[in-house]
This record gives structure tokens, C-alpha cells and sequence, in this order.
């Protein structure tokens, strides 16, 4: 666990932290029935794998009579809990969605991990909905700038964490490094590594590369950082070839990167494809290429990792592709669970807390608290928070 900088640990409250049941259990994950290009089949469907074959704990969340006429369809009936939602947030609506259907079957699920009866959400909703719900009705961890979308590329001889990969559009240095400590306590957990290299994607490697953002943040994440293991800026070509553990941008960034990724990876595949079976010796060959091609496709395939994970709130949230079948809602459940076991959190928490950069609220955290009251001066100025509309 990483230190906190001497400071005593907050006492989690209830939205931080799901409450375990007398089996000392912790509650379980909730799964958005409604959201998705193939809801509320395919996401049952792979809800119930996941109970089946795994052992998951999950409460279906959404319109009660679907959800028990599917479950029949599976002879699951009374096998999952299901907790009635009387909206559903529509794939097409952005983040008003948030505020106009306070009764969504993602505003729900929300509502049961403040009270303690989830421990996180899974939906393969709308992101720009999903965000904006989990936003307003979690809120944002004290002293957490902004929320980021982590995302998993397939990369070796490990696999990559790039974040934000959507959540957070225009950011500001200091968010630059409380991503980079995110990522570090998201990478500890996911990849098992207790000091996973980060990396500041830019257009050169060069110290002095960049606008004025990434510069200032190059700046901070050089002066040491407790927790972050800096290991400089990172081009674009890096991105798949395992450089580093984690990589940090800004969301905007983060998800063109993301999806010229994910196109140029259909686009080989399918050229392949085209290729091994452009002739009857090509098909030959390909059956003594069977295993690789079949382990390089189950590498590449998004549904392997589950989707990817909002940091940075009171509350695990994991959002999968809006396209996802039932194999990739179960991964998406089983990614939740995995958080939750490792204090995902708590981690943040700790990570942010002992920055050397001051809090969207103005108070220093971690270490610059420490050193303003010895009489030393902060490196940069606070970043100003947005008002959120209150909670409807």
C-alpha cells in the first residue's frame, strides 16, 4: 500500500466504500440492464455467466418485469437480485441525461452504492450519460480535479493503461498529474505492479516538447512526485509497444488516440483476413497458423478487457462498449469486482493525497500542506472548480 505522506487516513464513508454484508462479503455489483446497442439480452445474459461461472455477486438494474421474463429465459428466476428502475437513459442522449431522468436505471444503481447495497456499477450506456449521471449522483473524490476514463491496450509483454480516454476534455497541468497518480493506483491493481512507469503522451520525447500544459505538467512530474514512477513523455508510436505502464493525457487526446487505435486494429485484422484467404494455399497455411491467430485475436478483442473504468469519483464505475455482448458484460463484471477487492478507491485517495499539487477547492493536499506550514510556496496555482447543478 502505497504511504500517505504521514498523514492519518480519512475513515471511508459509505459512498466510498460498499458495505460488506455478515459473511463479511462486500456488496454486490450493479449491472444496467438497460444500457447498450443489445440490451437487456445480451447484458442478462452475460450477468448471469458471471454468477454462474464465476461466482459473481451483481443486482440487475432496470425495468423489473424484462429483467425477471429474461432471467426465466435463462432458468436464473430468483438466482439474481433485481432492483427496479422505471427509466432507461437512450443511447443517442448526452449528459443532460444526467438531470432529466433522475430515475434511469443508472441513477439508481448509483443511489444503491451511496447507501452501501452495491459496490459498483456496470453499463454499457451511453458514456457521455453514464458519466454525467455517476458525476452528479457519486460526486467527485475530495481533492480529485477532475474524473478520467482508464482504458487496457493490448500491449506486451503486458498490457497498457492510457488514461483519459474521454471523460475529461480540457484539463489543466496539476489534473495532467493526479492522472498520472490515478493510473498508478489503477495499474497496482489491475496489472499487479507496485510501481508501474508512467509516461505523458505528446508529440516528442524531447523535455520541452508540447503546449503549455503538457510542458508545465512535464515540469511537475519531474520534481518528484511521492507514489509516481515518471518515466517522461511518450509519442504516439509508443502506445502499443509496452514503453511504459501508463499513459496520461488529456481526454480529448486520449480518445482520438484511442479510436485511430481501435480503427487501424480492424483495418490489419481485416486485411489479414483478406489475405490468408485470398487463395486455397493461403487457407492451407493458415490452419498451422490457428492457435497464434486465434490467441492474437483473443489479445485484440475489446470484450476480453471488460471496457473501461471512471476514476476518480466516490464509486467504481465500469463502462462497457455500447456494442457489447454478453461475454464482454461478464469481463465488465468481473473488472468491477476486481477494483472493489483491491480498494480502488481508497488507493486513489491515497495516491492524490500525497501530490505536491494544490486541490481544485484552493488546500493543498499531501506533501505542499506540509510544506506551507514550514513557510515553502506551492509550485503552481489552484485550478477553479466548475459548479455543478445541485442533485434533483
Amino acid at each position: 500500500m502505497i504511504g500517505t505522506g504521514g498523514r492519518p487516513r480519512p475513515a471511508p464513508d459509505r459512498t466510498e466504500q460498499a458495505v460488506p454484508d455478515t459473511a463479511g462479503r462486500l456488496a454486490p455489483v450493479a449491472v444496467d440492464t438497460m444500457g447498450g446497442d443489445h440490451a437487456p439480452e445480451e447484458v442478462i445474459a452475460g450477468a448471469v455467466a458471471a454468477v454462474r461461472e464465476h461466482g459473481s455477486r451483481l443486482v440487475l438494474v432496470g425495468r423489473a418485469p424484462q429483467i425477471r421474463a429474461e432471467l426465466e429465459r435463462h432458468g436464473a428466476a430468483g438466482e439474481i437480485p433485481i432492483a427496479h428502475a422505471d427509466e432507461a437513459l437512450d443511447m443517442g442522449e448526452g449528459a443532460l441525461a444526467g438531470w432529466r431522468k433522475p430515475r434511469s436505471s443508472i441513477a439508481i444503481a448509483c443511489r444503491l452504492i451511496k447507501q452501501g447495497r452495491a459496490s459498483a456499477l456496470v453499463s454499457a450506456g451511453t458514456t457521455a450519460g453514464v458519466v454525467a449521471t455517476a458525476r452528479l449522483r457519486l460526486k467527485g473524490q475530495q481533492g480529485v480535479m477532475r474524473p478520467a476514463i482508464a482504458v487496457t491496450l493490448p500491449t506486451r509483454p503486458r498490457p497498457t493503461v492510457l488514461l483519459d480516454s474521454g471523460a475529461t476534455v480540457d484539463v489543466k497541468p496539476e489534473t495532467l498529474v493526479q492522472f498520472a497518480a490515478v493510473g498508478t493506483a489503477y495499474a497496482q491493481i489491475l496489472l499487479g505492479l507496485p510501481r508501474p512507469r508512467v509516461g505523458l503522451l505528446n508529440i516528442g520525447a524531447e523535455a520541452g516538447k508540447g503546449n503549455k500544459a503538457t510542458r508545465r505538467a512535464y515540469e511537475l512530474l519531474s520534481g518528484g512526485q511521492q507514489g509516481i514512477e515518471f518515466a517522461g513523455n511518450v509519442e504516439g508510436h509508443d502506445l502499443l509497444s509496452g514503453a511504459v505502464d501508463v499513459v496520461v493525457a488529456d481526454g480529448f487526446t486520449g480518445n482520438v488516440a484511442l479510436k485511430t487505435m481501435e480503427g487501424a486494429a480492424r483495418a490489419a485484422l481485416e486485411e489479414l483476413r483478406l489475405t490468408m484467404s485470398g487463395s486455397r494455399a493461403a487457407r492451407f497455411g493458415t490452419l498451422f497458423q490457428r492457435r497464434g491467430l486465434l490467441e492474437l485475436r483473443e489479445r485484440l478483442d475489446a470484450e476480453t478487457y471488460g471496457g473501461g473504468v471512471l476514476l476518480g469519483l466516490n464509486g467504481t464505475v465500469v463502462i462497457a462498449h455500447g456494442a457489447s455482448r454478453a461475454r464482454a458484460i461478464t469481463s465488465a463484471c468481473l473488472l468491477a469486482e476486481e477494483l472493489v477487492a483491491g480498494r480502488i478507491v481508497e488507493r486513489i485517495r491515497e495516491q492524490v493525497g500525497a501530490l505536491r499539487t494544490p486541490s481544485r477547492l484552493g488546500r493543498l493536499t499531501g506533501r505542499d500542506k506540509e510544506e506551507r506550514e514550514r513557510g515553502s510556496d506551492p509550485d503552481a496555482a489552484p485550478e477553479a472548480s466548475e459548479d455543478e447543478p445541485p442533485e434533483r
